[in-house]
């Protein structure tokens, strides 16, 4: 499981290529910001939760500076902005058990919460003060990522060993939630997946994600079906408890890191997932590397990949894919982002699915193996007619 303490390999010196619509890996500075409501009557109670919460982070790999502020008009709302060096660093902490045992003390005082996470693209003064970054570190982007309206996100949990047919047909079934959430926010698609006794949700929303979540979570469909998975559950949760449902969906909780298409639109593509599960400690830069043949395979037309969006937490890393054609017909590698022949021998020492190969001499048959292995089971696939 990814720690605190490990570094993650230090920023590209690179700019993203037009394709890339998202990506944590450009090296960029990354500024948080976290809204923050406060019961009325808690404020010094949250001030000294904070106040503990800053000195533990001012250790952690990766962080700058922060600083916390209360608004003028109202003192029940607050909000919280850190800096990072990037935000792989940044995510391997809020991602981590440490993270959730850091914050536990401000959540009996906090009514809700929003979080914010931007690179910093241009700024004026100098350097920020505190840092130690050198002008080759805190270099900006010299042009913003240009996206498609679509916001990415996914959740993953386990179930319990021998239920996972059960399970599958229950995630099945559900009939689908009013995709409007609101004037400006619409669920576009849900994809749901399993591998083993592992199930992997992703969701696109064109407009507000977290509208969407709370949208979605409020659904009666939706919330029958949760309730019937509650008993298969690794990790249990009481949904009616607050605190057991935000500690579950923080666990569960699977960033979408980078996505790139290759720039034309084929509505009848097949979508797929590929589950990597990486080595201890490896699973950013087995995204990272992913990552990087994506955008090269996204002006290569060998490629049968169409959009692929790269999800990351601990040893879990999917890849969700778009592929043209039919994924048993197409070059495995080319599928697998292994198709450079430097990329895959270190490719295949971080992904535990190829243990016991020899990454200098994989051939054909090798790659269709681990494709094989690769594969996630699609349980549902649904887009909104007006998506």
């Amino acid at each position: 499981m990814t720690t605190t303490s490990e570094r993650v390999s230090e920023p590209p010196k690179r700019q993203m290529p037009k394709r890339v619509s998202q990506s944590v890996f450009d090296g960029s500075r990354l500024r948080v910001v976290l809204l923050v409501d406060v019961y009325d009557g808690a404020q010094q109670q949250f001030l000294e939760a904070y106040e503990q919460l800053c000195t533990q982070v001012s250790s952690v790999p990766g962080h700058v500076s922060d600083q916390l502020c209360q608004s003028i008009e109202n003192p029940s709302q607050w909000l919280i902005t850190s800096e990072w060096e990037s935000a792989p660093p940044f995510l391997a902490w809020v991602n981590s058990e440490e993270h959730v045992r850091m914050v536990s003390p401000l959540h009996g005082c906090v009514r809700d919460t929003r979080s914010l996470r931007f690179h910093v693209v241009r700024e004026t003064g100098g350097p920020a003060a505190g840092t130690t970054l050198t002008p080759d570190r805190r270099r900006l982007q010299s042009s913003p990522r240009i996206g498609d309206g679509v916001v990415r996100h996914a959740l993953t949990f386990t179930v319990k060993p021998g239920s996972e047919e059960a399970v599958a047909k229950i995630l099945a079934g559900y009939a689908s939630p009013e995709p409007q959430v609101d004037d400006t926010t619409w669920l576009c698609r849900t994809s749901l997946f399993m591998y083993g006794n592992r199930v992997v949700r992703a969701v696109e929303v064109r407009g507000d994600l977290l509208a969407a979540l709370r949208h979605v979570a409020r659904q009666p469909e939706v919330r029958a079906v949760e309730e019937a998975i509650n008993p298969y559950l690794e990790q249990d949760r009481d949904l009616n408890d607050p605190e057991s449902a935000r500690v579950f969906f923080t666990r569960a909780a699977l960033p979408a890191l980078h996505h790139v298409t290759a720039g034309h639109e084929q509505p009848e593509a097949e979508r797929h997932a590929l589950y990597y599960e990486a080595r201890p400690d490896c699973g950013m830069r087995l995204a990272e590397l992913l990552a990087q043949h994506d955008e090269a395979a996204a002006d290569d037309p060998r490629s049968p990949v169409l959009r692929s969006t790269i999800f990351q937490r601990d040893e879990v890393v999917v890849r969700l894919v778009d592929v043209r054609g039919d994924l048993d017909d197409a070059d495995p590698a080319l599928c697998l982002g292994f198709a450079d022949p430097a990329r895959a021998a270190e490719l295949t020492t971080l992904f535990d699915g190829a243990a016991g190969a020899d990454p200098t001499a994989l051939r054909g048959d090798d790659f269709a193996r681990l494709l094989e292995l690769a594969r996630m089971r699609l349980i549902t696939d649904r887009r909104s007619p007006e998506a």
